[in-house]
């Protein structure tokens, strides 16, 4: 053999898959599926009979988590299909600076600053209302493919 040493770079995270295979004829309304690469709740699904020589075809309608685009597709209901990992997170909101990001008080007690206001127009006026006032408010943020973004408001009270 040889006395070589070998190294390696690991370019990857902790190994934790972004998706995970689920085959498509067992997903459901309400559940998620990844369309072109992008992760979608499924608002529809329909799934026709086999031709002569076919497959089942199940055809899935979907919106995007992050942007509410919609998008179908038509997957063999054997084959599989890919499907996000989505994790919703509640942070309670210390700051808003002027350039748009949240300053977010995490479980451990550590901050994170990295995330933009939503995009969403009432959602943004309810965050901005509210923290305006004074209030303590708890943010939902969802993650899914790498991917963060506020997606819901809890209001405690004031502080």
């Amino acid at each position: 053999m040889s006395d070589e040493e070998h190294h390696f770079e690991s370019k990857a995270d902790a190994g934790a898959s972004k998706t995970y295979p689920q085959q498509a004829g067992t997903i459901r309304k309400n559940g998620h599926i990844v369309i072109k690469n992008r992760p979608c709740k499924v608002v529809e699904v329909s799934t026709s009979k086999t031709g002569k020589h076919g497959h089942a075809k199940c055809h899935f309608v979907a919106i995007d988590i992050f942007t509410g685009k919609k998008l179908e597709d038509i997957v063999p209901s054997s084959h599989n299909c890919d499907v996000p990992h989505v994790n919703r997170t509640d942070y309670q909101l210390i700051d808003i600076s002027e350039d748009g990001f949240v300053s977010l008080l995490t479980e451990s007690g550590g901050t994170k600053d990295d995330l933009k206001l939503p995009s969403d127009d009432s959602l943004l006026s309810q965050i901005k209302d509210g923290f305006n006032e004074g209030k303590d408010l708890i943010v939902s943020v969802m993650s899914a493919m790498g991917e963060e973004q506020i997606c819901g408001l809890k209001d405690v009270g004031p502080k």
